[in-house]
């Protein structure tokens, strides 16, 4: 029983009448038609075999489209192609029956009384025998495209049957010997042509086209469905598997039954019953003081499912792959996703593509998609921690129906780029009321949206213009420092018009948490000092300050989490990736932030030289303000390495601190001793495990090995003769660093 004003209105569009099939015939006396084609000459009807084989000797082997592709597969489509200039189509009796078969095809399909159908020429085909075409759907090779005409000619055949499929039922139209066979469908349908078994089979094929012409929509049957769509946009909505309310909806998505590309999505060209429904949704809509858009959904459904005849208790049969993919048994519905991807402009002017997931309290359908063909199925049997599911995936177009009231924050939602023009075009309008109340409207979905790349200059522009600051932050909020550039500058300069700890505020949002592991962030400082150079100029040095202020305390976060990391394999290469990061942030840097910088790295551990030499050989030789100072500091520590003594021979200590449990002070004994090489350790799992991750961690210079022999097993640790190479490798490194120093920065910097 339905109890929500969305059910009530899809089971009152699902009971009325409906208006037309997915496919219909017509028969038609042959002599009606007269027929050439080039290379061949006139065409006698009914079709017999001499002819048939002097048209395959003018034809090409048909092709068939795939995704972007135009193919040509014989396990696919086994046919012979004439293209329409090889044809010339007449007769006294030809345009007017095509005409009156246009109008009966148009009645029959249910499209509105207003459309014109017109019949555009696509190809002649030739069956032989054991020729064929598999389940296949037609694209939409023109906007205006809705359907296809196949006109099969007289001939005597088997077999060839056109097998179409829609929403569950399937229909098969075999050819007249004598007669001309019309026969009309849904581009969206599935369908096919069996095998023909003897004879030929010969068919004129036509792109059937309606004219976009507006229709009026219904209106007397539309108030309740009006009483409906008030009451669903009044009635706080509850999750599907309960708690609290979700708040009233911000709009209705009523499912249509046919598939559209962009092109043909429009009010005229709807196909069967999704032009009546469409119609008193729209006349619904308009009563209820709603906008009304069409849109293209992408649906995702998970089932509980099973093969149609396994045995429902054996949850390890393995399936054949040859079997139906199509062919299970679902019990109950698990979880769905809807998706808008395009929709319609509210005045029908054009499109636009969007992003915007449906949650299931805004939908609602007359026909549920598992009672249509879905165009992808994947099912995953037992897995013994939860049971055979079937996903499907459905491509429908919707009537998609949101308050006028609420009309911007519903079309805001879907696509934030609009959202922003128009927000901007009314402050220029002078119309500043307006914007902020429309501006504010956003603020429940707004940072989950509008993040989008290319936006940030439109919503500088408006968050100054708002002359408001909190709905300013708002606007701003979403958007990563990685998307500010140089020619954003004037915009942030405007915007800092609400003062100093405004603009900290959305820069320090904009940089988010305070370590970030992407490149992106890299990448983005190598353009710091022209970003801060052209806010100088835009006559905000204080913007550029904080920008660069905050730039360096992240830097300074990576610096310090990277320069501590024990092992030398992890460190070296994170520390190196910042060397020219570094460099670009002193070159945007002010004099005091420099001096801050420049005093910060040289309190930091001698592991920073894997930063600072790499940023001094990639400035070299421009040699940027502030490097002459870490220039001096590295220069120091390289003196300081290579004056340390060497490692005695028999010294095989190692300082470490672990955890300071029982086993890390254990172990901590054992590294601590200058000779004491080998421990063998009698330690249970877990006692391994513990110490095994506290030597990775470090990188300690130590081999670490189980004996699997008695209970517990002997951890047998062996210090490494790592421990002497790699003192003399650092203290030969600094030697060639300090050489390169002395040579390019100036004589002896340790000495200045």
């Amino acid at each position: 029983m339905a109890t929500t004003a969305r059910e009530r209105l899809a089971g009152l569009l699902g009971d009325s009448e409906p208006t037309g099939s997915f496919s219909t015939e017509l028969l038609a006396p042959a002599h009606l038609l007269q027929l050439e084609v080039a290379g061949v000459g006139p065409v006698s009807l009914p079709v017999r075999a001499p002819l048939a084989k002097k048209l395959i000797a003018v034809a090409r082997s048909a092709m068939f489209g795939q995704g972007e592709e135009t193919l040509t597969d014989s396990s696919v489509r086994d046919t012979w192609e004439l293209t329409p200039d090889q044809i010339t189509l007449g007769g006294p009796g030809w345009t007017a029956l095509l005409d009156r078969a246009l109008e009966h095809f148009r009645d029959e399909l249910g499209l509105p009384r207003t459309a014109r159908l017109r019949a555009e020429p696509h190809s002649m085909l030739v069956y032989g025998k054991g020729q064929f075409f598999l389940p296949h759907q037609d694209s939409e090779k023109h906007d205006a495209m809705v359907g296809t005409l196949v006109v099969s000619l007289p001939s005597a055949h088997t077999g060839g049957e056109l097998v179409i499929d829609h929403a569950g039922e399937t229909r098969a139209y075999r050819a007249s010997k004598e007669e001309l066979t019309l026969l009309a469908f849904y581009a969206d349908c599935r369908h096919q042509v069996t095998p023909v078994r003897s004879g030929y089979r010969v068919t004129l094929t036509f792109n059937l086209l309606a004219a976009a012409e507006t229709t009026a929509p219904e209106t007397g049957p539309a108030t309740e469905l009006a009483h409906c769509l008030t009451e669903h946009f009044t009635t706080p909505a509850a999750p599907r598997y309960g708690g609290r309310d979700l708040g009233t909806p911000n709009r209705l998505v009523f499912l249509l039954d046919h598939e559209y590309t962009q092109r043909g999505l429009n009010w005229c060209r709807l196909k069967g019953a999704d032009a009546e429904r469409a119609a008193l949704v729209r006349a619904a809509a308009e009563q209820a003081g709603c906008d009304a858009v069409l849109a293209l959904a992408e649906v995702k459904e998970t089932w509980d499912a099973e093969p149609s005849g396994s045995a429902p208790w054996n949850d390890y049969d393995s399936y054949e792959d040859d079997e139906d993919p199509d062919d299970y048994q679902l019990h109950s519905l698990i979880d769905d996703e809807i998706t808008l991807g395009w929709w319609t402009s509210p005045d029908g002017s054009g499109g636009e593509p969007i992003s915007l997931h449906v949650p299931d309290h805004e939908v609602c359908a007359s026909t549920p998609s598992a009672d249509l063909q879905p165009y992808q199925s994947e099912y995953e049997g037992y897995m013994g921690n939860y049971g055979n599911t079937l996903d499907r995936w459905y491509r429908r177009a919707a009537v998609v129906v949101w308050l006028r009231d609420r009309a911007f924050a519903a079309r805001a939602e879907a696509g934030s780029q609009w959202a922003l023009h128009e927000l901007r075009d009314h402050i220029e309008a002078g119309d500043l009321e307006g914007a902020r109340a429309a501006a504010e409207s956003l603020a429940p979905f707004w940072k989950k949206t509008a993040a989008q790349a290319g936006l940030l200059g439109t919503a500088l522009d408006v968050a100054a213009g708002l002359d408001v600051a909190g709905t300013a932050t708002m606007l701003l909020e979403p958007f990563r420092v990685e998307t500010l550039t140089q020619e954003h500058a004037g915009g942030l300069a405007a915007a800092g018009r609400y003062g100093e700890q405004w603009t900290r505020s959305v820069i320090d949002g904009w940089f988010g948490q305070r370590y970030h592991y992407g490149t992106d962030r890299y990448e983005w400082i190598d353009s710091l000092p022209e970003l801060c150079g052209a806010l100088r100029v835009a006559g905000t040095p204080e913007v550029a300050r904080l920008l660069a202020t905050r730039t360096w305390y992240w830097m300074d976060g990576q610096l310090q989490s990277w320069t501590t990391a024990a092992r030398t394999d992890v460190r070296q290469p994170q520390l190196e990736l910042l060397s020219s990061p570094l460099v670009r942030l002193l070159d945007a840097a002010d004099d005091t932030l420099r001096d801050e910088i420049t005093t910060a790295l040289r309190e930091s551990e001698d592991t920073v030289l894997e930063c600072l030499m790499p940023a001094l050989r990639s400035a070299h030789p421009r040699r940027p303000a502030g490097l002459d100072t870490v220039a001096r500091d590295c220069a120091k520590r390289l003196g300081a390495i290579i004056a340390r003594p060497p490692r005695d021979e028999d010294d095989w200590s190692i300082e470490w601190t672990g955890c300071r449990c029982d086993l890390c002070d254990t172990l901590g004994t054992f590294l601590r001793s200058r000779s004491r090489r080998i421990f063998e350790w009698p330690l249970a799992t877990d006692g391994r495990r513990h110490v095994h991750t506290q030597m990775d961690s470090a990188g300690l210079h130590v081999r670490h090995q189980t004996r699997r022999l008695g209970r517990p097993y002997t951890l047998v640790l062996t210090k490494t003769d790592a421990l002497f190479t790699r003192a003399k490798n650092a203290r030969q490194q600094a030697v060639t660093d300090l050489a390169w120093l002395t040579s390019t920065w100036g004589d002896s910097p340790a000495r200045k």
